[in-house]
């Protein structure tokens, strides 16, 4: 069985009183891309700087290459764990070249051999041709792809990305996500990544680990956290959502539009238990219906769609995604009912929710 290259088993870091990573474990496959999510606060920071050995555990261990690096007892410095770091500010040397600048961490190389990896890697981030200019001369995304090239240059163990595309106009991330995303993938390199975008998360990892308040919520695909969170948190965090209350019946949630299937996942539910059914934009459809006892409560037109809010009988507010042409209006009584072939997600309503 091959070993993770990137393993935390339990690992915890304490600032004073302060809590910042609580009992996180994880494992990191050859080749694979894993993405943390998080508001700030939630420890992802920290928790990829305990990986990269700017910071030390104070309970449990970090591996690399399955080799403890990281425990109360023993601490290998970040220079010696071949583990490349791609920081948010791209820490590019704006007096050396682009060449000069992926040449930096190859100083135990021969000249020869420094600039024949140097052409290659910046061959691989489609910067060829470039290796005179300096990094005032470049955008900001031919800069973070230097930045990358530094890092993949010595060839490391993996790479460690933080908010990576946070510097670039929004216009850019997407062409960057996909171009790093690819690079990352050819070069075959292992990564982990830290970011509060949920959409740079599910575009890039091919699996997301959510993070809130230090603690691991969840990691799995991105398909998976989005269609059977494990928590509402982590429902939140991949995605626009509203909660219907509900109640169990014969294995169903009975709300206020009817009967739904809940999904095994949110098995364990008794009969009479208090719910509330996760709902996506959607999830559910609505016609005008004079007898209805739910109305629109506001309408925004996005351009490409409109997005409505109805307020259900029992005073929740649920969104409905419409076609940019839907002339639904403020105060029109509508009947919803599910779209979705899938069971819905229910999670039992906490005392005082």
């Amino acid at each position: 069985m091959i070993p993770p290259v990137v393993e935390c088993i339990r690992a915890a870091k304490s600032f004073g009183p302060t809590r910042a990573v609580e009992d996180v474990s994880f494992a990191v496959g050859p080749g694979e891309v894993v993405g943390f999510l998080g508001s700030s606060g939630s420890g992802k920071t920290t928790l990829l700087r305990l990986i990269a050995g700017f910071e030390t555990v104070s309970a449990g261990e970090v591996r690399i290459a399955d080799k403890v690096v990281s425990s109360p007892y023993d601490h290998v410095p970040s220079e010696r764990r071949n583990v490349g770091v791609v920081f948010q500010e791209y820490a590019l040397f704006p007096h050396l070249t682009v060449a000069e600048n992926v040449e930096f961490g190859l100083g135990k190389l021969s000249r020869h051999e420094r600039r024949r990896r140097s052409g290659r890697v910046l061959e691989m981030v489609r910067l060829d041709g470039m290796g005179r200019r300096y990094p005032h001369q470049l955008s900001g995304g031919e800069q973070q792809r230097v930045a990358l090239a530094r890092t993949l240059a010595p060839r490391p163990v993996t790479i460690l990305l933080d908010e990576p595309f946070s510097n670039l106009d929004a216009s850019m991330k997407s062409e960057m996500r996909r171009e790093v995303c690819e690079i990352l993938k050819e070069s075959g390199a292992t990564a982990v990544f830290v970011t509060h975008d949920r959409e740079e998360a599910f575009a890039m990892a091919d699996r997301v680990a959510v993070l809130q308040s230090g603690r691991l919520e969840q990691i799995d695909s991105p398909s998976a956290l989005y269609h059977s969170p494990a928590t509402p948190l982590v429902a939140k965090a991949t995605g626009a959502c509203d909660f219907l209350p509900g109640r169990i019946r014969g294995g169903r949630a009975v709300t206020d539009f009817g009967s739904l299937a809940v999904a095994a996942c949110s098995g364990g539910l008794r009969e009479g238990t208090e719910v509330d059914v996760l709902i996506r934009a959607d999830d559910l459809q609505l016609a005008p219906d004079p007898s209805a006892a739910a109305v629109v409560t506001s309408r925004e037109f996005r351009g490409d769609e409109v997005l409505l809010a109805v307020r259900t009988p029992s005073g929740a507010t649920v969104h409905c995604r419409r076609h940019h042409y839907s002339t639904l209006e403020c105060e029109t009584r509508v009947r919803l009912f599910p779209v979705r072939s899938e069971p819905f997600v229910a999670f039992p309503r906490r005392p005082g929710a």
